[in-house]
């Protein structure tokens, strides 16, 4: 079973060292909210394993945003605690983890899962024991459940613009198509997308191939081999659609540089790939290549600029053993529903799922992306805007585009 530490806001803030958390002299509702204890929310992610450097940056913002919820007050008058266990990047121990956090924490939503393959094991249980999960990644779709909050982006707001701007001439008029992902259901299912996709585009089977690796796999040396070899075929500019996750990402873009082929010559499209899979690289000979998400650090405003800085103390305050300066797409979307999910419990005046589901309608945050990020409550899909970024040589993306607004999202895709 997962181990959880716990996090006490009154000893963390000292207030109980000014003599504020006794109940003698406070007023009756503090006192009453004081007896009632904190309201828990628990963290699946992975702080151990292959999706470690990525999922465990999401444990110590989900703990930053209940800071400053609790700086506020907290909410409907409770302290907010956050309770952190550790997958381990094992499927079935989210699941399990879920589990004990709901029956035997009684947390008032999970903020949790970085692959679909998690999120599927964790969907059952939230299902079974009427909790509510907040989802924080861009995946594939075709899935509504009542009890999760899809606070990213579906492929109709995110991989299909972004492959739209690969085809076009204002991206690279792509005309064949490699997709390598790592061997789950993300991965397959968006190739299937693609390909429907594709077929309405008029573009013949034999302009794509896929490949599949296990989760974990580092050696690309024969992968990259086939895709010079997809290359030299002939029929039009190719480019990569890349779905391998986890520490397989930076440890293919290396391969791919080793081998000294350029974005000029074969652009990649990381559809899973973010600044932190850049630490480590040598980015000067990766610039050109491209991802896709809700989030990049250099959007501009004032929003990312206040986030950035709370992430910097945050890691300096706390010690936390990643880098102050570097944010990504899940850490923002991970922000972003704790918050969502304050401002509907306090809608609602209760912490019961079922309450805090029906404030859902009419929900708006001011997202660091820049975005006024929503819910409608026609579904539990939050609308985001949506960015293209280029590799540059500072191990960051720069914007290439961004949408206008925040697109309806689309949950079921008529491409699969």
């Amino acid at each position: 079973m997962s181990r959880f530490s716990r996090r006490s806001f009154l000893q963390a803030s000292g207030l109980a060292a000014a003599g504020l958390a006794s109940p003698i002299g406070m007023p009756a509702i503090l006192r009453s909210a004081q007896a009632a204890g904190p309201v828990k929310l628990g963290c699946l992610f992975s702080s151990s394993g292959t999706m470690a450097n990525l999922e465990g940056r999401l444990n110590y913002v989900v703990k930053m945003a209940a800071d400053e919820l609790n700086a506020k007050g907290g909410v409907n008058g409770r302290t907010v605690e956050v309770l952190v266990s550790d997958p381990a990047s094992d499927w079935p121990l989210y699941a399990q983890s879920a589990k004990q956090m709901l029956q035997q924490e009684k947390v008032a939503a999970l903020f949790g899962c970085w692959t679909s393959v998690s999120r599927k094991t964790v969907l059952p249980v939230v299902e079974q024991e009427k909790g509510l999960l907040y989802y924080p990644l861009h995946f594939e779709g075709d899935e509504n459940s009542k009890n999760v909050v899809y606070v990213n982006s579906p492929p109709a707001s995110s991989v299909l613009p972004a492959v739209d701007y690969l085809m076009s001439e204002d991206g690279v008029s792509a005309k064949r198509f490699f997709m390598l992902g790592s061997d789950y259901v993300w991965p397959r299912t968006i190739n299937k997308q693609l390909k429907g996709y594709w077929k309405t585009k008029g573009i013949p089977e034999s302009a794509w191939k896929e490949e599949y690796v296990p989760f974990g796999f580092s050696n690309f040396q024969t992968l990259v081999n086939q895709i010079r070899a997809f290359a030299d075929q002939g029929g039009g500019q190719p480019v990569v659609v890349l779905t391998v996750v986890g520490n397989s990402i930076p440890d293919f873009m290396r391969e791919f540089a080793n081998q000294g082929i350029k974005a000029t010559d074969i652009p990649v499209l990381g559809l899973d790939m973010v600044e932190a899979d850049l630490e480590g690289l040598d980015t000067s000979k990766l610039v050109g290549h491209l991802n896709c998400w809700a989030y990049l650090q250099n959007a501009k405003g004032e929003a990312n600029k206040k986030f950035l800085a709370s992430w910097a103390d945050y890691v300096k305050a706390k010690s936390v053993p990643f880098k102050g300066d570097v944010a990504i797409d899940p850490m923002v979307s991970a922000y972003d529903a704790v918050h969502l999910w304050a401002m509907a419990a306090a809608k609602a005046g209760s912490f019961d799922v079922p309450e805090v589901s029906k404030a859902f309608g009419g929900l708006s945050f001011d997202c660091p992306s820049g975005y006024k990020i929503g819910m409608t409550g026609e579904n539990n899909y939050v609308s985001r805007g949506v960015f293209i970024g280029s590799v540059n040589d500072a191990q960051g993306f720069d914007i290439l585009w961004q949408s206008k607004d925040t697109p309806k999202p689309v949950p079921f895709s008529p491409y699969g």
